[in-house]
């Protein structure tokens, strides 16, 4: 057995299970009942960006949650190979689902900084904020679309106005966590409902 086995079909190795129990707020028996899930729903081990944006949609059938599955897969393939583990898997839904706010925030965080370099822009914040205003959206005509744009862009804008503390054109992560702490509405709006 090599250091960092993986999920396999014939189930979960014992170190992957112990890194599991040491690294989430999960027991042995609920890490048990996420893997049974996560191999009836992907057989193989392995999560495509196709099979979790057709899991994670079901959740926001009136919108469209494609921009959005994609940051939100990307954030949890934390080795970048394309695909999630098991352990990426059950990592991310534990910060997401239990984490503390600033554990949340950091995960949202690494979500919105697309090209990772350790900041966020303009670009970003509005890339990330249309994506969510589309799934969370009705909007199914051109005319709504349009709309949805315009106000996803202006809200993007003042979001990012608010968290540039020091009017440098960039958030940091310590810009983003202080802002979003200091407003609760804002957590709600920028970190991704538990889905899964």
């Amino acid at each position: 057995v090599k250091m960092g086995a993986h999920s396999s079909k014939e189930g979960l190795s014992q170190e992957d299970m112990a890194f599991l129990e040491r690294n989430t707020r999960y027991d042995k028996a609920t890490i048990c009942d996420f893997y049974k899930g996560f191999m009836a729903d992907c057989p193989e081990g392995k999560l495509s960006p196709t099979t979790f944006c057709q899991i994670y949609s079901k959740c926001f059938p009136t919108g469209n949650a494609k921009e959005f599955c994609d940051h939100v897969f990307r954030t949890f393939d934390t080795d970048k190979n394309g695909e999630i583990d098991f352990k990426e898997f059950l990592l991310s839904i534990d910060v997401t689902s239990s984490g503390t706010p600033e554990e949340k925030l950091n995960w949202a965080f690494s979500m919105y900084d697309v090209d990772g370099n350790g900041w966020i822009d303009l670009e970003e914040m509005t890339k990330l904020v249309g994506s969510i205003y589309k799934m969370i959206g009705t909007h199914q005509t051109q005319t709504h679309l349009a709309k949805y744009e315009a106000e996803a862009k202006e809200r993007a804008k003042g979001i990012f106005k608010r968290m540039d503390i020091n009017n440098d054109g960039k958030v940091t992560k310590e810009e983003f966590t202080k802002t979003c702490l200091e407003d609760e509405n804002l957590i709600d709006l920028l970190t991704p409902p538990s889905a899964i």
